[in-house]
């Protein structure tokens, strides 16, 4: 006798990241010199996502 299956569950819908926009990266701003200039931007991990792009809450 076979037992009875139980109902396929639905996976959550997750959300874009607020911060990166769903992207994963966020531009981080890149200082050079003893007064600390600002010379251009990089992209870095978010650090919110973790670089996954999708929110966790």
């Amino acid at each position: 006798m076979a037992g009875r299956k139980s109902p396929a569950r639905k996976a959550p819908e997750l959300r874009k990241c607020e911060p990166c926009n769903g992207t994963g990266e966020t531009p981080r701003t890149v200082r050079v010199g003893r007064k600390q200039r600002v010379v251009g931007q990089q992209s870095g991990i978010c650090l919110a996502c973790f670089g996954t792009g999708e929110a966790t809450d």
